[in-house]
């Protein structure tokens, strides 16, 4: 077993934490052929992607801290000029521009920010004592924020609120002043309580100047699907009726009737969580929210663990990213919250998502690798 260990070591791969992917992976195939309609093609192309994720996480997690800290730069860069070239040149589908085609390759750049965006406002704030000024708080926010507004131009809000949240997680773990921490939690909570006694119309009318017809939409139906339940409801309610018909033990494999009488839309990707309640029940859900628990502590504990100031905030962001991305997806398919188009990590259908997750945990990899380099 030391042999074993070594051997992963050498690799720089953190065993526990590849252990944890492979599992949400499987389950992901598993659920993936059932919400496919038993379709082998999907499965096979989802594992394709999952195969090309752990090549290149196996390839990023060699890389070591000056390597990483020299290329961010660069890669901040390009990533903005892609996102340019998104808005210039773009490919659109379903009234968004957000993929880039290639010929050879189509992908979506925002995807690739929510790595880049961490890696670059560490590198910026590393460079300079910590915690930092508010001068260079401002800096830091700037590039969170020409990302955000690149990226919401698609218009893609939700993938833009999830990258300027990758940042803003390095800049909370860059030893901000709790003064400054608890004075903005206390005016988010009041402005969110302030929210709720608001009627309905008054929030319509102040968010039409701000956001996209469809995005209002999302956000007025979340208050109250059951205004259009045959109409832009349809989604959320037939959500909620699959996830409430699994029951605590599920319909069982294959046996999803919500899914495989399509009453469910968007099965394969954004409301997969649905079609595992429904077939797996309130037990199967609390099996795969413990794997995403463990992927995510796993990876805050290697970020504790981190030698610099560098790594940590790096390694404390992307763990903290990861469990933005189940909260919200879980969230918004159980009502909780507004739909926004934010896949399952690792579950859901997709090409740029899991290839994106991947290559973010294979950083994390070699981050901790360093560690064990130097006090080895």
């Amino acid at each position: 077993m030391q042999i074993n260990q070594h051997f992963f070591q050498r690799l720089h791969l953190d065993i526990p934490l590849l252990v944890g992917l492979m599992l949400l992976c499987g389950l992901g195939l598993v659920i993936l052929y059932s919400a496919g309609g038993k379709e082998s093609d999907i499965v096979i192309r989802q594992a394709t992607r999952m195969l090309l994720g752990f090549i290149i996480l196996f390839a990023l997690a060699q890389l070591n801290v000056n390597q990483l800290l020299y290329i961010t730069p660069w890669l901040y860069g390009i990533g903005v000029l892609l996102l340019i070239g998104v808005i210039l040149f773009g490919k659109k589908a379903m009234g968004a521009q957000r993929w880039l085609d290639l010929g050879f390759v189509r992908f979506q750049p925002s995807e690739i920010m929510k790595i880049v965006e961490p890696l670059m406002v560490a590198w910026y704030l590393s460079q300079h004592p910590l915690p930092p000024s508010y001068g260079r708080l401002g800096v830091a926010m700037l590039l969170i924020l020409v990302p955000f507004f690149l990226i919401a131009k698609q218009p893609d809000l939700g993938t833009a609120l999830l990258v300027a949240a990758s940042g803003t997680f390095v800049v909370l773990l860059s030893g901000l002043n709790w003064k400054l921490l608890t004075g903005i939690g206390s005016v988010g909570l009041g402005g969110l309580i302030a929210l709720w006694t608001v009627p309905p119309d008054k929030i319509q009318a102040v968010l039409s100047h701000i956001l996209h017809g469809y995005q209002l939409k999302r956000v007025m139906i979340f208050l109250n699907p059951e205004s259009e339940p045959l109409k832009a409801g349809y989604h959320i309610i037939q959500s909620k009726i699959a996830i409430g018909s699994g029951g605590i033990y599920g319909k069982g494999w294959l046996n999803g009737t919500q899914s495989h009488l399509e009453f469910l839309p968007e099965r394969t990707t954004d409301f997969i969580f649905a079609v595992f309640s429904e077939e797996f029940g309130l037990l199967g859900s609390l099996v795969l929210l413990t794997l995403y628990l463990f992927v995510i502590s796993r990876s805050l504990y290697l970020a504790v663990y981190a030698h610099s100031a560098f790594e940590q905030m790096v390694a404390g962001a992307l763990g903290l990213t990861f469990f933005v991305y189940v909260f919200v997806n879980i969230g918004m398919v159980t009502g909780a919250l507004p739909v926004v188009g934010v896949p399952l990590p690792l579950i859901s259908y997709g090409g740029t998502a899991v290839v994106t997750l991947f290559a973010g945990f294979g950083i994390l990899m070699a981050l901790h690798a360093h560690r064990k380099y130097l006090f080895s």
